[in-house]
């Protein structure tokens, strides 16, 4: 029996999909039956500001930047309805599990989607126009249904950005994980080892973290440069505990 651990992929039906009632298309487009994934895991996720900068972090200062994180955010389609305010995030795995499901996906512009791949998931979306206080074009925004990892190292990074490993069962973990031997707390964009007034606990002993997170946690603890940022880590110990703000 092989030793190698099947490719995950990670995908999010996005704020837009929800509200054109297209959940469960997509679930059959992606599905064991017509794609030969099988899901890992899946969550309703209620997104944080911390959550969705920390995924668009790539787009940070772009024009188009703040419209983003509304717009994961479900606060363009449901302004007046916080409780629907929400994504579905998705973990699927396979033979080629990133590619094969890039491809279903379609091309990431709608208007392409439409012209090149007529028929992928992404050609039932549309490109939002941008405009300023004046009333001027300053650019435009993707609303393009769902979101899939563009090559492993994406994939990797977003299953733990967005997902816990107590959110996937056991056997079907690729990445390694290891219990926490210490409390973490987190408060005003600093990490804590000891409980403060104000802070938050994100992180316990016998806890089990992503062996990745622990890593980075040990060394911004000493002081030294983390592959990544504090709030990537804390992002999804504290995903649906409180009411987003």
């Amino acid at each position: 029996m092989s030793d190698k651990k099947p490719e995950q992929t990670f995908v999010l039906i996005k704020p837009d999909a929800l509200k054109l009632s297209l959940t469960g298309y997509l679930f059959s487009q992606m599905s064991e039956t017509h794609a030969g994934f099988i899901i890992a895991a899946t969550k309703v996720v209620n997104v944080t500001k911390m959550l969705a900068e920390e995924h668009y972090a790539e787009h940070q200062g772009k024009v188009f930047f703040p419209s983003l994180i509304e717009y994961i955010r479900g606060m363009l389609h449901y302004p007046d309805i916080p409780g629907k305010r929400r994504v579905i995030a998705i973990v699927y795995q396979g033979e080629n599990a990133v590619a094969r499901m890039r491809q279903i996906a379609g091309p990431t512009n709608p208007h392409v989607a439409r012209e090149e791949k007529p028929g992928c998931i992404r050609s039932l979306g549309t490109v939002i126009t941008l405009k300023n206080d004046k009333g001027q074009e300053i650019g435009s925004r993707m609303d393009n249904l769902v979101h899939a990892s563009a090559n492993l190292e994406d994939a990797e990074r977003e299953i733990k950005l967005w997902l816990q490993p107590s959110d996937i069962p056991p056997k079907m973990r690729t990445f390694e994980c290891a219990e926490s031997e210490k409390h973490y707390y987190y408060k005003d964009n600093g990490l804590l080892t000891e409980f403060e007034p104000g802070s938050v606990g994100f992180l316990a002993p016998g806890n089990v973290a992503w062996k990745s997170d622990l890593e980075a946690l040990e060394r911004m603890e000493q002081g030294k440069e983390a592959p990544c940022t504090l709030n990537s880590v804390v992002a999804k110990y504290l995903l649906n505990r409180y009411v987003s703000e």
